[in-house]
């Protein structure tokens, strides 16, 4: 009996494991089913998100590219706005408009406008009478010119004689070349007599495009193409033109046809960013195939897909495994062997994760001492960034005291072979001046750099002028400048520091110089003194081409400068301008109304004769 009742429950347990076996270890399928319904409705919001991530960065990478050709656009019609205003005031221009059948005139005047245009890089430059006539051209010897012929339908040429100046974009008639034209009237007497016209190149700001999926657009107000990366969009139109436009067009002919052919383009394909150019009313536009954002998202949902499918496959294996796990744990002859296995499986888990642990602490202790090696580096880059600095102020300082010496030292050479020795003295003694002046200008780039304030002296104008033209005689004899001194003989005291006031005045000097290199026959420079008001003003002018605006308003930056930076870093006039801050002066920069620029330097007067000697000017 006893052994029949515990098989009877020993059967009832095998029946009671076998239910269980079969309420738990069924698979939830339609719950596995849900969730993949749930992942192919999640797959929507991702492709929207993949979709917009590719889109900004697609519309990032265009707009810093699109503000690029813009500026660049923008430099390039800037740079050759006002040449045409400048080269209206030129005698040769306004006497060809005064005696227009004067051939010599003429040829004199073809001839300068093929100079100019040769050394800015203009197109064309062209002179026409009052009546639209063409009288001398840059391109006055060459089969395509344009002298002889009338342009006084084109805007630009109604717009000054009417208003001083105009502007149009357009294709010429005779050179059939796409180019932007600037015209200034050229007065006498307050009289229109003529216009002269720059005409700027474009061609070339298309090729600056380069090869890309991208192409450009930019399209004028009456939106037709005018530059474009794609050669069979040019001169097409965006939209038809109206009867309005359509008259203006035959009237001023900036294309070939009032009707142009309409553009072949599916905007559907493309995405587009665009931007007006108020100025000039033209509008820019950047136009990306939408395949370059198509393909990468097409590529990322299908990850998405493959990664959300290899979910639903590892839930169903998991699932799977569970109703083995629960058929294990039901029969109770496999239950300490399922313990096993789950002891083993999470002491193998907590070895990984060990592991892992591990591995992240090695990889951050290697980030930490990256981080560290970068900051090295930086703070190495800052000390060379100042030395560099520090080396170009120096080489700029000392450029001419070295020019002296070297010239000394090849004259003490020859008077040296000419066994005239007093002479040869002389120039070491003067080599000897120079070496000390440059020690004291090591000093003061010292100090300019710490912002020092240093003691000031009484110092006599006069010699610190003569010295500044000795440094710069060399120089002067080879451009032939002419020096035109106004300066009274009577010996002028100022608050200054000896050294430090020859180191303006020379540097003012050889300014001048540089910009009168860049200027043909006569060259001259004029030196002035005068008091006014407790100051002595000291002015310096040269018949150069000037200041630009820019460089009156950045003139005493740092680093700023006209020059190529093989003639000059920018730091000069900015030297200059601390020393003379530094003596409570005054550096002005300004044009002079006959032209040329002209620098103004006030400083202290001193009504004394004792010159009582700083600081700055003792050798050590």
């Amino acid at each position: 009996m006893g052994s029949l009742k515990s098989g009877i429950k020993q059967a009832r347990l095998g029946a009671g494991a076998q239910r269980s076996r079969m309420a738990f270890g069924k698979p939830r399928w339609r719950n596995l089913l849900w969730l993949a319904v749930f992942f192919i409705i999640l797959l929507w919001p991702i492709q929207r998100f993949v979709d917009s991530y590719y889109l900004n960065d697609l519309n990032r990478r265009n707009g810093q590219t699109l503000d690029l050709f813009v500026a660049n656009l923008l430099g390039t019609l800037q740079r050759y706005e006002v040449l045409p205003q400048i080269l209206g005031r030129l005698p040769d221009v306004q006497q060809a408009l005064l005696a227009p059948t004067d051939q010599s005139t003429l040829h004199t005047t073809n001839q300068l406008l093929q100079h100019i245009q040769q050394q800015t890089g203009a197109d064309v430059i062209y002179l026409m009478d009052s009546q639209g006539l063409t009288l001398a051209a840059s391109n006055w010897n060459t089969k395509r010119s344009f002298v002889g012929n009338s342009f006084a339908f084109r805007p630009y040429f109604q717009g000054a004689v009417q208003n001083g100046r105009g502007e149009f974009f357009g294709l010429g008639n005779i050179s059939f070349k796409r180019g932007y034209y600037f015209g200034s009237a050229v007065y006498a007497e307050g009289a229109v007599i003529g216009v002269i016209v720059v005409k700027v190149d474009l061609d070339f700001t298309e090729t600056l495009w380069g090869q890309t999926p991208e192409q450009l657009l930019v399209t004028d107000k009456n939106g037709v193409v005018i530059l474009t990366s794609h050669a069979d969009w040019r001169f097409t139109a965006t939209r038809e033109l109206t009867a309005q436009e359509q008259r203006s067009v035959a009237e001023h002919q900036p294309y070939t046809s009032i009707s142009p052919p309409r553009i072949d383009l599916k905007l559907q394909d493309w995405l587009i960013l665009d931007k007006r150019l108020d100025e000039i009313g033209w509008h820019v536009s950047v136009l990306a195939p939408r395949r370059l954002i198509n393909q990468p998202v097409s590529t990322a949902m299908a990850v998405a897909a493959a990664s959300l499918l290899a979910v639903l496959l590892i839930l169903g294996l998991l699932m799977q495994r569970r109703r083995h796990y629960l058929e294990r744990i039901a029969m109770d002859a496999h239950a300490r062997h399922v313990l096993e296995e789950n002891v083993r499986t999470r002491t193998q888990d907590l070895q990984t994760l060990n592991s892992r642990l591990k591995q992240e602490v090695l990889e951050r202790e290697s980030a930490q001492q990256e981080l560290v090696r970068a900051q090295d580096e930086l703070v190495q880059a800052g000390k060379l960034s100042a030395l560099g600095i520090m080396s170009a102020s120096i080489s700029h300082e000392l450029n001419q005291p070295l020019a002296a010496i070297r010239s000394y030292t090849d004259n003490a050479k020859i008077l040296l072979a000419k066994q005239r020795f007093v002479e040869v003295q002389n120039n070491l003694d003067l080599v000897a001046q120079l070496t000390e002046r440059m020690a004291s200008i090591i000093s003061h780039l010292r100090a300019f750099a710490r912002r020092d304030r240093l003691a000031s002296e009484h110092v006599a104008l006069q010699p610190a002028i003569d010295d500044a033209l000795a440094l710069t005689a060399n120089r002067q004899r080879s451009l032939q400048v002419e020096i035109i001194r106004d300066i009274p003989d009577a010996t002028l005291w100022v608050e200054a520091g000896e050294t430090r006031l020859r180191q303006v005045l020379s540097n003012l000097v050889s300014n001048a110089l540089d910009a009168l290199s860049e200027k043909g026959m006569p060259r001259r420079i004029w030196l002035n003194t005068r008091r006014e008001e407790g100051w002595v003003v000291f002015s310096l002018r040269d018949n150069g081409s000037g200041f630009s605006t820019e460089a009156l308003e950045q003139a005493c930056e740092p680093f700023y400068t006209t020059k190529t930076s093989a003639r000059g870093l920018g730091l000069g006039l900015a030297i200059c301008a601390t020393l003379i801050k530094a003596l409570k002066g005054r550096l002005v920069f300004a044009n002079h109304p006959d032209g040329g620029a002209e620098v103004t330097l006030y400083l202290r007067e001193i009504p004394s004769t004792v010159n009582l000697r700083s600081s700055e000017d003792r050798f050590t």
